[in-house]
């Protein structure tokens, strides 16, 4: 009660909600944190490595598409020193082999999978609703972008014992040729064989809103287009156009 025996007022009902809301994602993160094993000093950095990209303008709150950035090169340095001292006698074509399978979006959306990545995103209600919580592509790049926050929070050797650890099963099977093929390392060999050059891949169109966009990607030599691909994130419309290229015979010269 306020001295004249009136009712208090209560706070602001949304500064009440947006704290509640603050302290469950920084929750969030925490008990991630105990999933991966590891004590964050910064537990901002998972929370913003958990927060989509669609969650911006919504929650202002920092996105994780710069993690995913530096978590790209963590992931990759990582498992190429990992597969350069476990396996001396691969060639460096099979080292880059194993290395492009367990780096790939496949590899990575079955290792969120396996963390239940999916409960703990920070998502706008829109890519909530159409189901965001289990596209490949986001969780993926999430798991990325975990790396990276270990990275900045706890240093290059922690990050790399967390992605060996994470990923150690997974190795393992790519080592057994369990996984499907990774056709954009499978036609750079090829191309390369033939033609000493790079395929390079170019966005041609996409369509659909803003959480379920379907993406479609052509790949050339010089002037030549050898494929298409249609998939409903980047990498898969390029692996889908490098499939595509190798059912045909390539072209002698790039411009056939």
């Amino acid at each position: 009660m306020a001295p004249d025996g009136k009712p208090r007022r209560p706070r602001s009902t949304r500064a009440s909600r947006r704290t509640r809301s603050s302290d469950r994602r920084l929750g969030n993160a925490r008990h991630l944190a105990g999933r991966l094993g590891i004590t964050m000093r910064r537990i901002e950095l998972l929370r913003q490595a958990i927060t989509h990209k669609s969650a911006y303008q919504e929650l202002e709150l920092p996105p994780n598409e710069r993690l995913e950035f530096l978590g790209d090169a963590v992931l990759g340095l990582a498992i190429a020193s990992h597969l350069y001292r476990s396996h001396p006698d691969l060639a460096e074509g099979d080292l880059t082999k194993v290395k492009a399978v367990a780096v790939s979006e496949q590899v990575l959306a079955r290792v969120a999978e396996e963390l239940e990545l999916g409960r703990y995103l920070i998502l706008s209600k829109g890519e909530d609703q159409s189901g965001g919580r289990a596209r490949p592509s986001i969780l993926a790049d999430a798991v990325e972008a975990v790396f990276g926050a270990i990275y900045l929070d706890r240093g290059f050797t922690i990050a790399r014992s967390v992605v060996l650890r994470l990923l150690e099963s997974h190795l393992r099977a790519i080592e057994e040729e369990k996984y499907a093929p990774d056709y954009k390392t499978l036609l750079q060999e090829k191309v390369q064989e033939i033609h000493r050059a790079t395929p390079s891949y170019s966005l041609i169109e996409q369509s659909g809103p803003d959480h379920d966009r379907t993406f479609v990607t052509e790949v050339r030599i010089g002037g030549r287009v050898l494929g298409r691909g249609v998939g409903k994130s980047k990498k898969q419309a390029e692996q889908d156009a490098a499939r595509d290229a190798l059912q045909e015979d390539l072209p002698r010269k790039a411009s056939e």
